[in-house]
């Protein structure tokens, strides 16, 4: 955690009206002091050079030459093309915003040396590039915590209203959709990049990239008692993934004193808990990864790109709430290989998350949720768990009193610095007993237990409570219709408040205006 040398100051250059960050950094790829600085720009002017240079393929990324230096074993990379695939360049542009940069120069990143995927940037060659495009020079003179708001495009988050922490709800996030295609969705245009997203994924809410309320201290505290017990299970990071553990860091950090500002605040490299009445030296933590679970409720894992393959690989995490499988199983993992166990995974989705993943631009962060229906609230929940064996066979014991929905809220990201994505996810659980008085959610929610295809079903682990939540769902519509809470005669299909209901805000003001 100890910064290099901080030599930078951020201003507001009027760069052909973007806003922008300027690096002074002695050495390669940039001027020293006596010239033009180098700088990174936001998003708008990012496309706009990309477009004059008229780079090849997919918009906003951006494709390796065929001189580059690495060397493969023959017909490694014909197949999908991964490894001369990167996501949009952030160092673009000259210091007074024009256009001066050679296809040569534009070029120089691309036919650099990468770093390697297990290089640790701190020792690394100066000199050497991140698939992101910048050097490791550039990022060292950036130092602690630089402007990430400005690196990535994604503005940091208002002020939260909540007046307490322990009367704060997460929003009631009801993922239900009918028909459920599991496949690759339409082009949507997120801030000028056309980006391949999946049907049910959305644009990223700033505001809500992480979420807190009153189960706090309590999640935290559980979440501590779970690394002690289970080490790397739960936190766990491969060499390479320094870089990114710590931008990470220092992202969410900016995020909680952003966000809530009452409840954290940081004083260069001191971070202050109000909630916990902690202090923590940032630039003494021996891990980053440890500062996010003492802190924050949510897990996140980092995904890095292999230089050789192009394929994205996890390589670091915090990941406390997971049913069936541990952090330490999926480590070094590639993407297809993580998700091999979900149902047409590999027939349907992998070429194209492959390259989802290759192409995503820091800018255009995503966000999206699962379900499931629990016994209780599981929070970590191996398969070697004895608790975990059964899923599939009904309990007769169980009612619908005992059964909640699970929702695990995740967001995608590509990190500005190091390029690597980030998954961020955060379990949630309602009572399925209070879908009585949400409309159209009983409904919904029986028709996909009803007509689902059967391979999900499974693998969301249904089958030890369905005969305790049919029929409740069936009495809760029948309660509904007469009521006059839902039309007779409504054919469930995705809604449109989703991943909400009709009504949501009223029932939950304080978190329709947060």
């Amino acid at each position: 955690m100890e910064g290099h040398g901080r030599r930078f100051r951020s201003s507001q250059s009027r760069g052909r009206g973007s806003r922008c960050i300027h690096l002074r950094a002695a050495g390669r790829g940039s001027r020293d002091d006596n010239g033009p600085a180098t700088i990174l720009h936001t998003n708008a002017t990012r496309i706009r050079q990309m477009q004059r240079h008229n780079f090849p393929g997919f918009a906003g990324a951006w494709y390796q030459p065929q001189r580059s230096s690495h060397k493969s074993s023959p017909g490694q990379h014909t197949k999908d093309g991964l490894s001369k695939m990167f996501p949009p360049l952030q160092r673009d542009c000259v210091a007074d915003g024009s256009p001066a940069l050679s296809d040569t120069e534009t070029d120089r990143p691309m036919s650099s040396q990468l770093l390697p995927i297990r290089a640790d940037y701190r020792l690394a060659d100066p000199s050497l590039h991140v698939f992101s495009g910048l050097s490791v020079n550039e990022i060292r003179s950036l130092g602690n915590f630089p402007d990430y708001a400005k690196l990535s495009g994604v503005p940091l988050p208002t002020a939260a209203r909540e007046s307490s922490l322990d009367t704060a709800r997460p929003r009631p996030y009801r993922p239900f959709r009918w028909p459920y295609f599991q496949t690759m969705g339409k082009l949507q245009d997120f801030d000028g990049f056309f980006c391949l997203i999946f049907s049910w994924l959305d644009k990223l809410e700033p505001d809500y990239w992480i979420e807190l309320e009153s189960t706090y201290r309590e999640r935290i505290a559980q979440r501590q008692g779970l690394f002690a017990s289970h080490g790397k299970d739960i936190l766990h990071s491969l060499p390479g993934s320094e870089l990114a553990c710590k931008e990470l860091m220092e992202m969410v950090v900016q995020f909680l004193c952003a966000r809530y500002p009452r409840l954290f605040e940081r004083s260069d490299m001191t971070f202050v808990n109000h909630i916990l009445g902690t202090t923590c030296d940032l630039a003494a933590a021996a891990d980053p990864l440890r500062v996010i679970l003492d802190n924050v409720p949510e897990d996140f894992a980092i995904m890095l790109r292999d230089e050789e393959t192009g394929r994205y690989c996890l390589r670091a995490g915090v990941v406390c709430s997971t049913i069936g499988w541990t952090l330490s199983e999926k480590m070094g993992l590639a993407v297809a290989e993580i998700h091999e166990a979900v149902p047409d995974y590999k027939e349907k989705l992998k070429p194209s998350v492959d390259r989802f993943f290759s192409k995503m631009p820091t800018a255009a962060p995503i966000q999206r949720a699962s379900w499931g229906l629990e016994i209780g609230e599981p929070l970590f929940l191996p398969a070697t768990d004895p608790s975990f064996s059964g899923r599939d066979v009904p309990n007769p014991d169980v009612r619908v009193e005992d059964v909640n929905l699970r929702v695990d809220w995740q967001t995608l990201r590509r990190l500005p610095l190091s390029g690597a994505v980030v998954f961020n996810f955060k379990a949630l659980f309602t009572p399925v007993a209070h879908f009585k008085n949400e409309p159209y959610v009983p409904a919904l929610l029986l028709k996909i237990l009803n007509e689902g295809k059967p391979s999900i079903m499974r693998y969301k682990g249904v089958g030890h409570v369905e005969n305790a939540v049919r029929p409740a769902l069936e009495m809760y519509n029948r309660h509904q219709e007469e009521r006059g809470m839902v039309r007779r005669g409504w054919e469930p299909q995705t809604l449109d408040e989703h991943p909400f209901y009709p009504g949501w805000t009223d029932a939950h003001p304080s978190q329709a205006s947060s």
